[in-house]
């Protein structure tokens, strides 16, 4: 599936400040969102962030106050390098904040403020939410005092391959990649966003907390059309693990499947009608995992998971990331025409030496996508005006590049944001997303610049 390259430039507001909230939408009819604002406001508060103790503040977002003893959430992208975080109230008491935990697959984050009986917000269901239902953002955008704004919700279970791409850019040298457990399926709202309400309040019209603003759909950094919120069903579970553990415990079932963009072309290529088949394409099962001794095989097609039907890998991804270790959840799946249906308990992400262990992993994922690459000639370059670049030299039939129509001739540029310059790069860049979101900038031998997604599965 060929996409248009602009369509990648969804801007990750780390890069700029932190992200914000919502249009100013005139509501139709009698809706009115006035009790929905007085019960979500006064739980939501301004996070302001040192990066140093001596430097004056760095950057800005907002939180949601959760318990009333000073449990905040926020998003990971706004307090992951912050040497100093002071939060302020909506009615002007500030406290110093410490960070209890925080997990950037989800881009989620947890912090603390010694205080008692604060206002706290009432956590709605996102399972519920529906397409075209009106949402309430509160937050600080531009450092402004408390702002609230509205949209509707306009789709849910949205993957648009920030989180891997934000994690690689912003991990330290001595940080484990973290592409390989991204979860993405976000909240979509035609809410404005803008800098500084990162981390802020996404309500329903009874006040209740059903989504943590995270990220926009924008080519200048400011608000263009399309706003994304983590659905709180999912930021629950990770919150609850960062205040018991101080760190996220995932189950972890064992299988690879398309990316999201894909998984449509996928089933066409494998025989299958999208239109007539619900669920998750399984394209691999990991050996040993919870997958393989549940017996899972690939090629299934899991259609329910704990009863609820399956439109997408990015719901699917969800309903797995709200798991622990140990828990049992019920598949039914579609094989060789033939439904059936199987328990299955998740086992932990392991704990492995990635060195010791790089070779394996490499080789597989090449094995998958079925291509050999070589540098770039001179006149290549000159053709495109490159600098640097990979050239796809030969595609096997089966293989992902095959499926997904890449073809030989095909110049990689960049795989999850990273410049790639030799053959080494490629290798590189799959390794750092392991299990994980892959996406690929390239140009097409007619000079179009396309982007692939693969997922190497949860």
């Amino acid at each position: 599936m060929d996409i248009d390259v602009s369509h990648s430039n969804l801007i990750w507001q780390n890069f700029s400040a932190h992200t914000d909230t919502l249009r100013i939408n005139q509501p139709a009819g009698a809706v009115s969102f006035v009790s929905a604002a007085k019960a979500a406001m006064p739980a939501v508060v301004h996070i302001k962030i040192r990066f140093n103790s001596s430097a004056d503040y760095g950057a800005s977002g907002s939180g949601v106050i959760i318990s009333e003893d000073g449990y905040i959430a926020t998003n990971n992208h706004v307090v992951e390098k912050a040497a100093q975080i002071d939060v302020t109230l909506p009615d002007k008491r500030t406290y110093k904040a410490k960070l209890v935990g925080r997990d950037p697959n989800t881009d989620l984050a947890l912090i603390k403020v010694e205080g008692h009986n604060l206002p706290t917000i009432k956590f709605g269901d996102s399972d519920a939410l529906q397409v075209g239902e009106w949402v309430l953002a509160v937050g600080f955008p531009l450092s402004l005092n408390t702002t609230v704004t509205a949209g509707i919700v306009s789709a849910k279970a949205r993957s648009i391959g920030i989180i891997s791409r934000s994690a690689r850019d912003n991990s330290a040298d001595n940080e484990q990649p973290i592409g390989s457990s991204a979860i993405e399926s976000f909240i979509q709202t035609d809410a404005a966003i803008n800098p500084g309400n990162s981390g802020g309040a996404l309500v329903n019209t009874n006040g209740e907390l059903i989504g943590i603003n995270s990220a926009i759909a924008s080519q200048t950094g400011s608000y263009a059309g399309y706003a994304f919120a983590i659905p709180v069903n999912l930021a629950r579970k990770i919150l609850d693990d960062l205040r018991t553990y101080g760190t996220v415990k995932r189950g972890v079932l064992g299988v690879s499947f398309p990316a999201p963009s894909t998984e449509d072309q996928y089933m066409i290529q494998k025989g299958l009608n999208p239109a007539n088949i619900k669920g998750v394409y399984i394209t691999g099962v990991q050996p040993a995992s919870a997958a393989a001794v549940a017996g899972l095989r690939e090629g299934d097609i899991i259609q329910r998971i704990d009863g609820i039907e399956l439109n997408s890998s990015t719901e699917f991804s969800e309903r797995i990331a709200r798991h622990k270790p140990g828990d049992n959840i019920k598949l039914n799946y579609l094989r060789n025409n033939e439904t059936g249906s199987l328990s299955v308990t998740l086992k932990g992400e392991g704990v492995s030496n990635p060195v010791a262990k790089a070779n394996q992993p490499l080789q597989e994922i090449h094995s998958k996508l079925g291509a050999t690459f070589a540098p770039l000639s001179n006149e290549v370059k000159q053709r495109f005006s490159l600098k640097g670049g990979v050239e796809v030299t030969n595609v096997r039939k089966g293989g992902f590049f095959d499926k997904i129509g890449i073809p030989a001739g095909t110049v990689i540029a960049f795989i999850n944001g990273q410049s790639i310059i030799s053959p080494k790069d490629i290798d590189s860049a799959l390794l750092s997303a392991q299990s994980g979101m892959i996406r690929i900038f390239a140009i097409a031998p007619d000079g179009s610049k396309v982007v692939f997604d693969f997922s190497m599965g949860t």
